[in-house]
């Protein structure tokens, strides 16, 4: 049933949440398979880069704002201020098999006075794609967000014209919403947004989802997994 206020218009549903919520804080998040790090270049610049530089071209970084890095020192000095930001705020994926890093993530556009919180500058190597380690990665997030941060809204934003970005975001769960004609420009090209969320209520049955997917006996002796997850 919708709420009515003294006036008779129909309103949202009150929000018994005490708000703001916390900012995520530079903090590590273990999960079976990765570690999630805060990022910090002069640990972990030096590895990132030579498991960026794996790849057989640069594709990776088409829809991303930044890069790619042509040497070490450049991917360092954007690590250093990256490292420094609060928002974004990065972290790095550590294998806990290898000790590795091998990709990042950030938490962004953090909107604490309303609950809000974004995934973004998803950048991981060609040893993390296809992987638990990535979705693990993002589920360490989510339940970061939910759990302890108590968010009410976890969005991912893509170029519209990123299918394997979109493709991401709807097995991990992400409801698509719409997209933003002429959102912004990046690197001198006209971007067309594309939004998804996952909402508080949404997220037991994901968290569930996720547990069940991520449970080693999930996995083949060659790492593979047996059942799909199912997120929906």
């Amino acid at each position: 049933m919708t709420d009515t206020n003294e006036f008779g218009q129909p309103v949202g549903e009150a929000v018994d949440l005490a708000l703001p919520r916390p900012a995520p804080g530079r903090v590590t998040l273990r999960g079976e398979f990765c570690t999630l790090q805060p990022l910090d270049a002069s640990e972990h610049a030096a590895a990132l880069f030579a498991a960026y530089d794996a790849a057989a071209d640069d594709s990776a970084w088409t829809y991303i704002g930044v890069g790619p890095f042509g040497t070490p020192a450049e991917y360092r000095a954007w690590a250093d201020g990256a490292a420094a930001s609060a928002d974004p705020l990065h972290f790095a994926v550590i294998d806990n098999a290898s000790g590795a890093p091998l990709g990042t993530l950030s938490l962004m556009r953090i909107d604490s006075a309303n609950a809000v919180i974004e995934v973004g500058f998803v950048v991981f190597s060609p040893a993390m794609q296809r992987t638990a380690l990535s979705t693990e990665a993002h589920a360490l997030l989510m339940r970061y967000a939910f759990d302890e941060l108590g968010y009410r809204r976890y969005e991912w934003k893509c170029d519209a014209l990123n299918e394997p970005s979109r493709r991401a975001a709807e097995r991990l769960g992400f409801s698509y919403e719409g997209t933003f004609r002429q959102a912004a420009v990046v690197k001198g090209r006209s971007r067309d947004t594309a939004w998804f969320s996952i909402v508080d209520a949404e997220w037991p049955a994901l968290s569930a989802a996720f547990d069940r997917w991520l449970d080693p006996a999930n996995f083949g002796p060659a790492g593979e997994q047996l059942s799909p997850l199912r997120a929906r």
